[in-house]
């Protein structure tokens, strides 16, 4: 497989890239189906979910009143907009995939490092969600049907009859959807976001009505001081970049799909500041429409839905958290691990492949128990956490500042020493030297209980730090690399873009480029 068409008229030889870097899944895309709607839609599927809805209600219930959060989840939606914006032009202009993205910065081999640290993170918390749907689906079945009560007596691996039956049939579900490839994932996300709106809103309607019309916007159920609640405000902003800095990190792995740029920013602004910001408040709304009907603050949306008591609005309920936590499952913990490991091992592992494994390595690793565990939460999955702003950091200070867009794709599936990407024996030092030291201070500070009033901030804080150092190390570079000509206007018809950026000296681009996995 070529990356390049074979010379024409010339003596040239094609470009052959090492069969050890590629394959048809992690070639840059050809097919760019992926529209504003589709980029749309995958930001509603990631945002509808429990953890956000969760999320949203416990500021409410730490202090800060509608206005407040609505204000600071905006700010930090605008944010994420942005750096979202700058890894999907990268993914967009390029075609390729996450794990290739990576050895621009840190070589050919060392392009696993962040990778693999993504996929791990990836793999762990597809489980757990997995689990914590389960167990909302759970509720709702129970009180649909008390008689499955019997279900929940005894245990196999930790887990009763119920809790298996609900958790495999997720599991098969999403294993069946993501197995089918990235246009059965398009597919999908079209689908299930739209839907969990429909049903929010249906949930707004009926709390709103019980609490007579009339939600206090202004008050909390529990007031602090100014200070606390400009603390928690800003905290806010931290603790949502943090949540949504690990698809920041891999967002090309979909930006790749799309016909332009401009694609992708429409689809990033009506699927971040305004759905996003939107599907917060509503969440915080209904929260505090909870507290006028129950006296309390319900933060799960499964126990408000099981107080309906309507068997069909029970089953809805359940079907409803079901596709919610696929939606965003699939998005932000499966296509990043089908593609970080086809990335270890090109020639064995597909994106079906590395997307199989995937799934059956989050069953194995008993994702309740893992759940059970605050030390394994809080410490294993928090620490690597951590590390993903530094990533970030270096990747975008590495594309933007250092070599200023100037990339050469073929370059990037050459293993050959003195190649573009080669580095030092595949791997780039500065990148490491930059990402390590940043890594363990945003790690110290997100998990040592004395820096707790700094950990919300710990991704941006590694972020700006690896961005720093990394650019400090590679000032020399990049003051003797040529400054690149202005960028061509875009193409009037959508169709691949040209994998190579423009720069003074014209550079080979590849025009037979391999097409995205297909469904089925």
């Amino acid at each position: 497989m070529s990356l390049a068409d074979p010379a024409e008229a010339t003596a040239a030889p094609a470009f052959v890239p090492d069969p050890r870097l590629t394959n048809e899944d992690l070639a840059p895309a050809a097919r760019r189906k992926w529209k504003v709607f589709d980029l749309f839609a995958l930001w509603m599927s990631d945002v509808h979910n429990l953890g956000n809805y969760t999320f949203a209600a416990g500021l409410l219930v730490l202090g800060m009143n509608v206005w407040q959060i609505f204000t600071s989840l905006l700010v930090g939606f605008v944010l994420i907009y942005i750096g979202m914006n700058m890894m999907g032009r990268i993914g967009q202009r390029h075609g390729v995939p996450f794990p290739v993205v990576s050895r621009i910065g840190f070589g050919v081999w060392g392009a696993n490092v962040p990778a693999l640290i993504r996929a791990v993170i990836a793999i762990m918390w597809y489980g757990i969600q997995t689990y914590l749907a389960s167990v909302a689906v759970n509720v709702m079945l129970l009180a649909a049907w008390p008689g499955l009560e019997s279900w929940t007596h005894g245990s196999f691996l930790g887990l009763d009859p119920l809790g298996w039956v609900s958790f495999v049939a997720l599991w098969l579900v999403q294993a069946l959807i993501i197995t089918q490839g990235m246009e059965s994932v398009r597919k999908f996300q079209d689908f299930c976001g739209p839907a969990i709106w429909l049903v929010m809103l249906a949930l707004a309607v009926w709390i709103l009505a019980r609490a007579g019309w009339s939600i206090p916007l202004a008050s909390t159920p529990h007031p602090v001081s100014a200070g606390e609640q400009v603390r928690q405000w800003f905290g806010a902003i931290g603790l949502i970049l943090a949540t949504y800095g690990t698809l920041m990190l891999n967002f090309c792995d979909f930006s790749r799909f799309a016909p332009d740029h401009r694609t992708v920013r429409r689809g990033n602004f009506w699927g971040l500041p305004v759905n996003s910001t939107a599907f917060v408040v509503l969440s915080v709304v209904v929260t505090a429409g909870s507290i006028e009907v129950f006296g309390e603050a319900v933060t799960d949306p499964a126990l408000l839905v099981a107080e309906v008591g309507t068997t069909w609005v029970l089953v809805l309920g359940a079907l409803t958290f079901a596709v919610a936590t696929m939606g965003v499952n699939i998005v932000a913990n499966f296509v990043s691990p089908a593609y970080d490991l086809a990335n270890v091992w090109p020639q064995r592992i597909t994106f079906k492949t590395g997307g199989v494994i995937s799934t059956v390595a989050a069953l194995l690793v008993t994702p309740w128990n893992l759940y059970s565990n605050p030390d394994v939460v809080n410490y294993f999955l928090g620490g690597l956490g951590a590390f993903l702003g530094p990533l970030f950091g270096v990747i975008m200070v590495d594309y933007y500042w250092v070599k200023r867009g100037r990339i050469d794709v073929d370059q990037l599936f050459d293993a050959r020493p003195g190649s573009a990407y080669y580095y030092r024996k595949g791997v780039n030092p500065k990148a490491l030297w930059a990402f390590l030291p940043s890594a363990a201070v945003a790690a110290v500070l997100a998990l040592v209980p004395a820096f707790g009033d700094v950990a919300p901030y710990s991704w941006f804080i590694g972020t700006a730090a690896a961005a720093g150092l990394y650019a400090a190390l590679c000032r020399a570079e990049r003051t003797a690399a040529p400054a690149p000509a202005p960028e061509p206007a875009p193409a009037s018809a959508p169709g691949p873009v040209p994998a190579s950026a423009p720069g003074p000296v014209p550079e080979p681009a590849p025009t037979s480029a391999v097409a995205e996995p297909e469904e089925g």
